[in-house]
C-alpha cells in the first residue's frame, strides 16, 4: 500500500520488518527490490533479487530485474546472463530482449544488440524506446537507411525525445541529405537547448548546404555550450518498464 502511494520510506520500513520476521518468502525480497529499484538503489536491489532467485530460480521477471540492477552497477556481463536466463524461462517476457539489447550495446556489441531490439520490436512494434535504441545501434553500425526508418518512427510516436531527433538528423546527414537533417537537429536543440552536440551536427549540415555564416554561428554556439558543460560520468540505465 505504501509503495503504491509512492511512500517509499514507509514501504521500505514495513518490508524490511517483514524480511526480519521471515526471510524465506520470495515475494518479500522481490517487493523490497521493487522499492529499491524505484529509488535507484541498484546495489541493494541486486542483493534482494539474488536472495529471491535462490528461493525461486524459475521466476523470469526476477531475473530481468536482477539484470537491470547488475546493469546499473557496472556488472554488465552478469546482467547479460540474467536476461538470457529470463528469456529461456519465458521467451516472450516484455522488454526481455530490449534489456538484453541494451546490455549488448553498452558493451559495444552493436550487431548483437540490433538482433535483440529487432526481436523486441516483433512483440512491441510501437514502443518508441525500442525504436530509438534500435535506430541508435543501426546508426552506430553504419546502417543509415534502417536507422532513419526506425528513428523517424520513434520521433513520430514520441515527439519529445531530443536524442531520437539528434540521431535522426545525424543519420540523414550521413546519408548525404543535409536539408532533411536540419529540421531534426533544430528540433533536438529546441527540446534540449543545453546540449552542444546537435549544434555541431547542424553546423556540418549548414556547411554542406552552403550556408557558411549560419554554420559559423552554430559552431560558436557549440563551443560555448561545450565549455560550460559539466564533466559527468556513470552509466545510463536506459528506459525501464
Amino acid at each position: 500500500m505504501y509503495f503504491k502511494k509512492s511512500q517509499n520510506t514507509d514501504a521500505l520500513a514495513a518490508l524490511q520488518r517483514s524480511e526480519a520476521l521471515d526471510a524465506t518468502h520470495y515475494d518479500i525480497h522481490f517487493d523490497l527490490a521493487l522499492v529499491l529499484l524505484s529509488d535507484s538503489n541498484y546495489a541493494q536491489a541486486a542483493d534482494e533479487l539474488e536472495k529471491a532467485a535462490k528461493l525461486d530460480s524459475k521466476a523470469a521477471l526476477g531475473h530481468v530485474l536482477l539484470g537491470r540492477a547488475y546493469q546499473n552497477t557496472n556488472r554488465t556481463l552478469q546482467a547479460v546472463e540474467q536476461f538470457k536466463i529470463a528469456l529461456r524461462l519465458e521467451p516472450g517476457i516484455p522488454l526481455g530482449h530490449y534489456h538484453l539489447g541494451f546490455a549488448y550495446a553498452s558493451l559495444g556489441r552493436n550487431r548483437e544488440a540490433i538482433l535483440e531490439y529487432q526481436k523486441e520490436l516483433d512483440q512491441a512494434s510501437s514502443n518508441p524506446s525500442v525504436l530509438y535504441q534500435l535506430g541508435h545501434c543501426e546508426l552506430e553500425a553504419g546502417e543509415w537507411d534502417s536507422a532513419v526508418e526506425h528513428l523517424k518512427k520513434a520521433t513520430e510516436i514520441d515527439p519529445d525525445n531530443a536524442d531520437a531527433f539528434y540521431d535522426l538528423g545525424k543519420a540523414r546527414l550521413l546519408q548525404g541529405d543535409a536539408e532533411s537533417a536540419m529540421p531534426a537537429l533544430r528540433r533536438s536543440i529546441a527540446l534540449k537547448p543545453s546540449n552542444p552536440t546537435p549544434h555541431y551536427q547542424l553546423a556540418r549540415a549548414l556547411e554542406k548546404a552552403g550556408k557558411k555564416e549560419e554554420a559559423k554561428q552554430e559552431l560558436e554556439t557549440f563551443a560555448t555550450l561545450k565549455k560550460a558543460q559539466p564533466v559527468t560520468g556513470g552509466m545510463a540505465a536506459g528506459p525501464v518498464q
